[in-house]
């Protein structure tokens, strides 16, 4: 029996931060080695940061990548131990993202990225080149700066650069890069049938709402047995047998913000069999996290020994093996000593951790929050409180980051306390520990309820209620009235113009109307920025605070907001995240932080209060948009997850509504959604920065590459749909009061 110590490792880098990425690395490896690992991985492009974007396609990128492992190489930290370290590559004058492999100061191998991801939020193939050459390798001349390192008399000038693999003494390793396990036929499946036993996957794997299910399934299969494969002994190329794979898979990832809308979500695995033996933490505010598992490699042989895996292994084509003078494993051969073998236990398999949704907005945006906080080195967040539902969530999100840091900082994690002393503005000596999550909130969290004459006293005791609920009742909280200003923008208008706008209820026009919304919302961006900017000033303090965003997913899409309104802010914590999703996690808060009076919020009707309040009319969000939140999540994810135009979308909803809504329904409503959609696509230019938790986000130019002016009416698509919908038979039995009891249509 040959047991074995591995390790995966989840760092929180930052993008183009080359000094405190090369600390973290190296933490990474002094910790693996203390636990008495022999093999370490990183995550993906580790030193540079994953979030370089063009700056990958600097030469300084590269050269500073070079100098840092150069470091690493001449490190006591890296010695006696292979790694596995990301970076990119310059190899023939193409750039590419490669894995370099270690060990006592030589570089055994670099592996280029064979599959990019290039959808979504990622644009791989704008920066690198993927590697086609399969299998094969070639001679790779290494900068001068690294030939001396080796600390023997022969100077290393090249190293082997391709699709191979790692030979030890005691087994195989070979790498798979992130987007690689999700390809169809993963470089795993024909590795492990020529013998490696070890699988690395370095990933930049972003937080998405419900996802880490489909990645820990993937690792599971990986190692457990695969999918038909194309072998050249079949006689049409397929061969339909699944086989049993086997393996020890190792997963590294990053976990944190590195510099743009993404969460890495860590959660580092140790995957053998299909069955995860360890697993790290999703959302963390540490910045190095190693986790560590023992496993046997006759586990794998032993999982191995079929006929079809046998059969297909035997004519499975060869990788180019690097070999390496080092064994991974204290196997126990004659002589060994007895009781230090025996010390080793295989780690037992744990059950596979999953947050529900309302955890992950709690966790997921809360950490994105204190990376941007700390790094961006600003005196806290700012946030418009207007009473309801959205700026409620926001608020609620930043007292989930106090409760994170506070956490931290009672166990003993002296990063999380230094950035907390510095935000607080505590000198660095000081004997502060940001111990009370209330107390911190109301050392770094500011918020102002700007109401108006169309502001509602329910609206504004909600906002005082919440802000002295997290606050530790000290909030500082601001509570005024802006109609001075409203008023003195209207007069302008009307002295310069000679005539007066009136809103409609007053018999304005819609236009008149629409204007006088307009302006109520504006001037609040505009105080919000001026208070955010001063208030550390008053409280005799430097520095200025950030202002959040309180925008969902579900108004952006529909455009149901002001353009440069209080929603334009530094960042948006909220931003991808669904209207219903965002009432489940103030539920779950309102219980988890012991938080009562959310349950008003809950109960509240969403309302914009830009219009007077009259006794026949009150104003609704919902009301106003012509759709329900519940329709407008259907909606979005038709139009970008499956990819839906209007006349897709229309014949897919009248399989789903259509035993409830009448054909002319159904297409009145795709028709107004693809209609308003279209003509507020503007405002998505100008949307504040999102955290990124939802496949449908709108966002524009980095998740959403769509344009900003369409013809609004689709004439041709809506025609077709107005034709069909006249012929489609009327299969609705349900009434639309039950309907909208359902919470399915408005």
């Amino acid at each position: 029996m040959g047991h074995l110590t591995t390790v995966a490792t989840s760092l929180n880098q930052w993008a183009l931060d080359f000094e405190g990425n090369l600390r973290r690395i190296l933490e990474s490896i002094r910790i693996a080695k203390e636990r008495g690992a022999t093999l370490r991985v990183g995550p993906e492009l580790e030193i540079t940061g994953y979030g370089c974007m063009d700056h990958f396609l600097e030469g300084d990128t590269t050269l500073h990548s070079w100098e840092v492992l150069a470091a690493i190489l001449k490190s006591e930290e890296a010695q006696d131990i292979v790694c596995d370290i990301g970076m990119p590559v310059v190899h023939k004058n193409v750039i590419y993202n490669c894995r370099i492999i270690i060990h006592n100061s030589k570089i055994l191998l670099i592996r280029p990225k064979m599959w990019m991801a290039n959808d979504g939020n990622y644009r791989e193939l704008r920066w690198f080149t993927p590697w086609t050459k399969h299998r094969q390798v070639e001679d790779h001349y290494l900068p001068r700066m690294i030939h001396g390192i080796t600390g023997s008399t022969l100077l290393q000038t090249k190293v082997a650069f391709g699709d191979a693999v790692v030979s030890t003494v005691d087994t195989c390793i070979g790498v798979e890069l992130c987007e690689e396990l999700f390809t169809p036929a993963s470089p795993h499946i024909l590795m492990g049938l020529d013998g490696v036993e070890i699988f690395t996957n370095s990933s930049g794997s972003h937080h998405e709402l419900r996802k880490l299910y489909r990645r820990v399934e993937l690792m599971k299969e990986a190692t457990m047995k695969a999918a038909p494969l194309l072998l050249p002994s079949s006689p049409n190329g397929l061969n339909q047998t699944s086989l049993q794979l086997g393996g020890i898979y190792l997963y590294a990832n990053q976990q944190g913000c590195d510099g743009d809308r993404l969460y890495y979500d860590g959660c580092a695995m140790i995957v053998v069999n299909g069955r995860v033996v360890a697993q790290g933490s999703q959302f963390s505010l540490t910045d190095v996290e190693v986790v560590t598992a023992t496993v046997d490699l006759e586990d794998v042989r032993a999982h191995r020994a079929t006929s079809s895996r046998s059969n297909q292994a035997a004519a499975a084509e060869r990788y180019h093996r690097v070999e390496v003078d080092f064994a991974l494993s204290g196997a126990r051969e004659e002589g060994d000593d007895v009781r230090a073998f025996a010390e080793l236990v295989p780690s037992a398999a744990p059950e596979v951790r999953y947050h529900r949704p309302e955890e992950e907005i709690a966790l997921g945006p809360a950490c994105w929050l204190w990376d941007y906080l700390r790094r961006s080195r600003t005196q806290g967040y700012f946030v418009p409180l207007s009473g309801g539902i959205d700026s409620c969530a926001t608020s609620v999100i930043v007292y989930s980051m106090a409760r994170l840091v506070a956490q931290a900082a009672c166990t003993g994690d002296q990063q999380v306390i230094s950035d907390a002393r510095r935000i607080a503005g505590e000198p660095e000596d000081s004997a502060y520990i940001p111990a009370d999550p209330r107390e911190f909130t109301n050392r770094i969290f500011h918020t102002c309820y700007m109401g108006t004459e169309n502001s509602s006293p329910e609206t504004r005791k909600r906002a005082k209620d919440l802000a002295e609920a997290i606050g530790r009742h000290v909030p500082y909280h601001i509570d005024l009235n802006m109609d001075t200003l409203v008023t003195a923008i209207r007069e302008l208008f009307a002295f310069v113009t000679g005539v007066k706008p009136r809103f409609r209820v007053h018999g304005g026009t819609a236009a008149e109307n629409l204007a006088l919304q307009n302006i109520q919302a504006r001037l609040r961006m505009v105080v919000a920025y001026l208070f955010a900017q001063l208030m550390p000033w008053v409280r005799g303090r430097q520095g200025g605070l950030l202002v959040l965003g309180s925008a969902n997913v579900d108004e952006s899409l529909r455009g149901y907001f002001t353009k440069y309104d209080c929603s334009s802010a530094d960042v948006n914590p909220i931003g991808a995240i669904s209207k219903t999703d965002l009432k489940k996690f103030i539920a779950y808060a309102r219980d988890a932080f012991e938080l009562p009076v959310l349950n008003d919020f809950l109960e509240a009707v969403p309302t914009a209060e830009l219009e007077p309040i009259t006794e026949t009319y009150v104003q609704a969000d919902e009301a106003d948009m012509g759709m329900t939140y519940d329709e407008l999540s259907v909606f979005g994810r038709l139009r970008k997850v499956e990819k839906a135009g209007p006349w897709s979308m229309f014949t897919k909803l009248m399989h789903e509504w259509g035993s409830f809504l009448s054909p002319q329904q159904v297409a009145e409503k795709v028709k107004l959604f693809f209609f308003e959609y279209a003509r507020n696509r503007h405002k998505m230019t100008t949307l504040t920065p999102s955290y990124h938790a939802e496949q449908y986000s709108p966002d524009d130019n980095r998740f959403d590459l769509r344009p900003f002016l369409y013809p609004s009416r689709f004439p041709w698509q809506f025609k077709k749909i107005d034709e069909a919908a006249a012929r489609w038979p009327d299969r609705s039995t349900v009434s639309i009061k039950q309907a909208q009891e359902a919470h399915v249509v408005h």
